[in-house]
């Protein structure tokens, strides 16, 4: 899941999509979710796009690649090779070109993989230690996230605690708006299974939203009070 907004101060704040999809159905799915400088991030999508028409041998492809780790180092190297185009000090994490990207998907044949891609080109995976990855801003959600989440969750289960997570972090930082992007993709299917913008108005995250802030508060009521 990830949000829409971008801005360069609170008087210049635009909409751009954050998620971005290539599937082969039955072959390959393959998803990129971009936090950081939009230029960078667009650029970087750009260029895997172009890739994609040019040879094989000149320009390794993402949908070529044989394993999500093959996938994942080409996007660290099209990250760096766009930071250190556009900033003049390199690709530095603390550079005004920085982003990070979060990498998921599946070639059929082998298992589903996820990887956190650094400003640096340098990424992590995903394991049962670290099983989800957050890029952007994260410390208002991410609590709701260690505290609830269970790796037996079914797929229903897990959209009903992003939708939480986002709205925590949506009530706290102006930096993250509306319209969010939700997709799932099923293990050995290798094609997204459901694609999804959730609107200011959608129902569901309206519910979600109204009986959270509900609940916190009967739980906040339940515990006992301080005492001097």
């Amino acid at each position: 899941m990830s949000d829409t907004r971008t801005n360069a101060g609170v008087d210049n704040v635009s909409k751009f999509r954050k998620m971005f999809t290539w599937e082969k159905p039955g072959e390959r799915v393959i998803t990129i979710l971009t936090a950081g400088n939009l230029a960078t991030t667009q650029a970087v999508i750009s260029l895997l796009d172009e890739r994609l028409k040019a040879p094989e041998d000149r320009n390794p492809s993402i949908m070529a690649a044989t394993t999500m780790f093959q996938v994942a180092n080409l996007v660290g190297d099209t990250l760096k090779e766009v930071i250190r185009t556009q900033g003049s000090d390199g690709p530095e994490s603390e550079s005004p070109f920085g982003a990070t990207m979060i990498v998921g998907g599946q070639i059929a044949g082998i298992g589903p993989r996820l990887f956190l891609v650094y400003p640096e080109g340098n990424f992590i995976e995903a394991s049962e230690e670290t099983p989800f990855f957050q890029a952007g801003e994260t410390k208002y959600g991410r609590p709701i996230l260690l505290r609830a989440y269970n790796p037996k969750m079914t797929f229903e289960e897990a959209i009903k605690l992003l939708y939480v997570s986002f709205d925590s972090t949506l009530k706290a930082n102006l930096s993250v708006g509306m319209p969010l992007d939700l997709q799932t993709i099923e293990t050995d299917a290798c094609k997204v299974a459901a694609q999804r913008r959730v609107e200011e108005n959608d129902p569901y995250f309206t519910t979600i939203s109204s009986r959270w802030g509900d609940a916190l508060k009967l739980a906040f009521n339940s515990l006992p009070d301080y005492e001097f």
